[in-house]
């Protein structure tokens, strides 16, 4: 929302002598786009304070005054709570009666956001004046905003000492910059702090010609959480880039670093970086590297019992080949990670071919790819042939020469963990066949197949029985024996979690290769004639296995159809 110069406030405000016309017309052209909202840019510029702003904005048109200060905020209804609305205009509904909601304002002639209010409602707005700075520190309790959160589980977390594990070399130029930067250092940490507390995996910054935006990705959906002023892009990144150690002046092609952030003198977090030339800045994402993620147990994944016993089953096997399929974000790291922790023994020797290499485990020799040098995941699988391995995990299969060496290593007394990104479990084995494998090859090496998806959970204080007519059930998939004993439960929204939703679980696909399905393989088979056979053999599918969890109540009927295209 751009500072109006035309607003019927502004214009009372100068009639009343209260602000000069010209400082405040030349301070609009200078700053205006810093400020979202006119109340905004006057108590930060501090032309007015809050208090004659609020007794002005009530006069024009004789609103009620409100003071917040004995406001229980706890009497404002869920549904009406919208973080990113009320902050980007100075707004915020605090009740409603009937079809109508009383919204608090620092700014009544602002009619296009309380018509955005109405409209987001489906309300009629009664509109009381409230001062700027109260509004302000009533958000920060409500929304526990990303500026000020820090968390209550998290009392060893130090703001003051929080900071980048820098070599000693680089702290005597870095000095005068952090004494210049001490505001934009901190709304760093702090942003990077809360995105730990709210479980957020993905950091975007991103700038735009008249915006700036900070997202946070929290159970696999992006939601936006700050909107600094555009005119700081520059210094944002380039505070970004210094963390990560990557080179400020180049802003013409992107970048790969890595932060490794101290936030208390027992807790250190990883992120991956990485840096991409937009039309207005450069924007980057950070990736959360939770070690906590790949020890979590396999009892926790969200197996099935029989699918949680196929896959143990298959890592007990001297040899063979386990392939974890899915789309970017599916959780096949975690799968991964969790089967290599299972085999992760003084007696085994484990190696990996990653890219990049997330998470350190000790006891594993890992190895980062690096292309442009000549590592390639081809090159590593016949370095670790070489070594004495029993177990190898290749990091994805992308291409002939990865999947024949992989092949040759399962064939060959070694267990090989890699990944593919195909749709479903028995598109795997035909994806192999299309590169270029040979049929026997790909039926004699592969041992099981484990296609997955990340749905939300719901969140076990707020969740709502849903009523869903039987015949909606049948047509989702559900069969007729099952109706009379589910029960499917749907979102609703609490202060514990975000959208009804909180965590995630993992729907699976957990195909071992029978020998039925190694003939169709050697008989040119498709993918469609191998899942008929994984059904005859009582295989769930994605769909299937989605349906299960939202008949446990684990997930809503919703979530199961956006995960699994249902």
């Amino acid at each position: 929302m751009a500072v109006n110069s035309n607003s019927t406030l502004l214009k009372r405000l100068i009639q009343q002598s209260f602000i000069d016309g010209e400082k405040v017309s030349r301070l609009i052209n200078e700053k205006g786009r810093q400020y979202r909202t006119l109340p905004e840019l006057l108590i930060n510029e501090k032309l007015i304070s809050a208090q004659d702003l609020a007794e002005t904005a009530a006069s024009i048109n004789q609103h009620l005054m409100l003071d917040l200060d004995h406001f229980n905020i706890a009497s404002i209804p869920d549904e009406l709570r919208n973080e990113k609305l009320t902050r980007k205009s100075d707004m915020l509904p605090l009740s409603k009666r009937g079809r109508t909601m009383y919204l608090a304002v620092v700014d009544p002639t602002n009619i296009a956001a309380i018509e955005d209010f109405e409209f987001n409602a489906g309300l009629n707005a009664e509109v009381v004046v409230v001062q700027y700075d109260k509004l302000h520190k009533l958000l920060d309790k409500l929304f526990e905003n990303a500026y000020d959160s820090i968390g209550s589980n998290e009392g060893d977390w130090d703001l003051s000492a929080m900071g980048v594990v820098e070599d000693k070399a680089d702290e005597a130029d870095s000095v005068q910059t952090e004494k210049e930067d001490q505001p934009i250092i901190t709304f760093i940490n702090k942003i990077l702090l809360d995105a730990i507390r709210k479980g957020a995996s993905d950091l975007h910054f991103e700038p735009y010609e008249k915006q700036y935006r900070i997202r946070f990705r929290i159970d696999g959906i992006l939601n936006e959480v700050a909107s600094p002023p555009v005119a700081l892009s520059t210094r944002l990144s380039a505070r970004l880039k210094v963390m990560s150690r990557l080179d400020i002046a180049e802003k013409r092609v992107p970048q790969d670093g890595r932060i490794k952030l101290k936030i208390s003198a027992k807790k250190s977090i990883d992120f991956r970086v990485s840096t991409l030339p937009t039309l207005w800045g450069e924007k980057i994402v950070m990736r959360i590297l939770d070690s906590d993620s790949a020890m979590l147990g396999i009892d926790v994944l969200g197996y099935e019992p029989e699918q949680k016993q196929r896959y143990l089953d298959a890592l007990a096997q001297p040899q063979g080949m386990i392939l974890v399929t899915g789309p970017t974000g599916s959780g096949k790291t975690v799968s991964l990670y969790t089967g290599i922790a299972i085999l992760n023994t003084e007696e085994t020797n484990i190696s990996t071919a990653e890219d990049p290499v997330e998470i350190n485990l000790p006891g594993i020799n890992q190895v980062q790819v690096n292309p442009r040098a000549g590592l390639t995941f081809a090159s590593a699988l016949k370095a670790f042939l070489r070594q004495d391995p029993d177990v190898v995990m290749v990091g994805e299969i992308r291409d002939l020469e990865t999947a024949e060496i992989a092949i040759k290593a399962a064939q060959t007394g070694h267990l090989v963990l890699s990944t593919l990104h195909t749709n479903s479990a028995p598109e795997t084995l035909t994806r192999l066949l299309n590169m270029g494998v040979p049929a026997y090859n790909v039926a004699s090496s592969v041992s099981l197949i484990i296609a997955q998806r990340l749905a939300r959970r719901l969140c076990p204080k707020c969740k709502k029985q849903e009523d869903i007519p039987h015949a909606e059930l049948l047509r989702q998939g559900f069969r007729e024996e099952q109706l009379a004993s589910i029960t499917i439960f749907k979102p609703v929204g609490c202060d514990h979690c975000t959208n009804g939703y909180k965590g995630r679980v993992g729907i699976y696909e957990v195909m071992p290769i029978s020998q039925r399905m190694a003939d169709i393989i050697m008989e040119n088979g498709n993918s469609l004639d191998i899942a008929t056979q994984a059904q005859r053999e009582g295989i769930y599918n994605l769909r299937q296995s989605g349906l299960i969890k939202a008949a446990a109540g684990v997930t809503s009927l919703a979530e199961v159809n956006r995960v699994t295209k249902g």
